[in-house]
């Protein structure tokens, strides 16, 4: 069985080395326009002949065409806006894919793919990290354990062991991502009705057992995914929110409101900038911390009615930095999540056929499984 992973930057890197563990696995291939430096974890792998390192240039399409010929699936760890070429490039090489995701618009293109990837027998999973991808798996669950569900709630956060200030936040995937993040609308479910919210609002705290404590959780866009659209009319409340210390919200709130994160260019002095590149090229070198712990906060909610009873199935989660391997949790939870939505396409337990987010076709079962394998462990209650 031979695989591709696009992208050789954190989440790319864990989700090759989680790939390499799978002694069914005979290839691994990682490409990206770098490939001389890669982490620790993988060194030990090159020149052994499993680990196969591509220069790629993902512009130029026959290169493409070159590295995903003969491989079972494809995992795209690229930028968000490169997914939508890489599903087109992976349905004519006839392989599975799947991606990090995180734009429900560039989703909805690759969903209009369906056809083609029917045509060629292959499955496209798109948005298959941590959130989206885990979480939404996750409310899948609990929303199929109930007979009629009132709402899901989704919380996820990643964030240091040993905060400092003054955001209490070091970046643990890409920081042009959370400023996205920070800056769009997020879709919900309210009162059975679709709306969108102002990122950074409506904060409440949320609490999780020590050493984690109190945390603070507001709307942010992207991890609900498609699921806004799919239940409109069918689930009256779901949303999704992102946890962070308490007081973080306030501080980016206000970095917003005064412009530093516009995309619009200004003149400064007679030279033309862009205040939210200014804003990463000083947050960047500060919030990137050499050697400090993170760790993964999860919570999803889904409460309803069994048997004409009411229930709630609670999933929650805290993963944390492996010391052993130098792999973060941010890349654990969503590199290990990518990898193993590539593995169960290639083996065949995803279906049919086509282009489904993970809540629509991932078993839910078997992905808490294969997290578990990895020290991953999913807590479920039922209350």
């Amino acid at each position: 069985m031979r695989m591709l992973v696009l992208g050789a930057g954190l989440q790319g890197s864990a989700c090759a080395y989680d790939l390499l563990q799978n002694p069914a696995i005979t290839e691994v291939r990682l490409a990206d326009q770098r490939v001389d430096r890669l982490p620790a974890f993988l060194q030990s792998y090159i020149g052994k002949g499993r680990l196969t390192t591509i220069q790629l240039d993902v512009k130029d399409a026959k290169a493409v065409a070159a590295a995903m010929a003969g491989v079972q699936s494809v995992m795209c760890a690229l930028p968000y806006y490169l997914n939508l070429p890489m599903t087109e490039a992976a349905i004519a090489a006839g392989a599975h894919f799947c991606d990090l995701g995180g734009n429900t618009e560039i989703v909805q293109q690759q969903q209009r793919l369906k056809a083609s990837a029917e045509a060629k027998g292959v499955t496209v999973v798109p948005d298959c990290g941590l959130a989206p991808g885990m979480v939404n798996i996750l409310a899948q669950l609990g929303i199929d354990r109930c007979d009629a569900v009132d709402s899901v709630r989704i919380f996820v956060g990643g964030l240091p062991q040993h905060p400092e200030g003054p955001l209490n936040y070091q970046i643990v995937y890409s920081i042009e991502g959370v400023l996205d993040y920070y800056t769009t609308l997020s879709w919900i479910i309210r009162d059975g009705k679709q709306l969108q919210m102002k990122a950074l609002s409506e904060i409440e705290p949320i609490r999780f057992d020590a050493p984690v404590g109190e945390l603070e959780a507001f709307h942010t866009a992207g991890g609900l995914s498609t699921m806004a659209f799919r239940y409109q009319g069918k689930i009256p409340n779901m949303e999704y929110k992102t946890l962070r210390y308490p007081g973080h919200a306030k501080i980016m709130e206000a970095i917003r409101e005064l412009g530093l994160l516009e995309l619009e260019p200004v003149q400064v002095k007679g030279t033309t900038v862009v205040p939210r590149e200014v804003a990463i090229a000083q947050m960047q070198p500060r919030l990137t911390k050499q050697n400090s712990p993170d760790l993964v906060a999860l919570r999803v909610v889904v409460t309803g009615t069994k048997g004409g009873k009411p229930i709630t199935h609670t999933f929650e989660l805290v993963d944390r930095y492996d010391a052993a391997h130098g792999i973060s949790a941010m890349m654990r939870t969503t590199g290990y999540s990518l990898s193993i939505t590539g593995q169960l396409q290639a083996e065949g337990a995803v279906s049919p056929a086509g282009v489904h987010t993970p809540d629509e076709c991932m078993p839910g079962e078997r992905y808490i499984t294969e997290l578990a394998k990895r020290g991953i462990a999913i807590a479920q209650t039922v209350s």
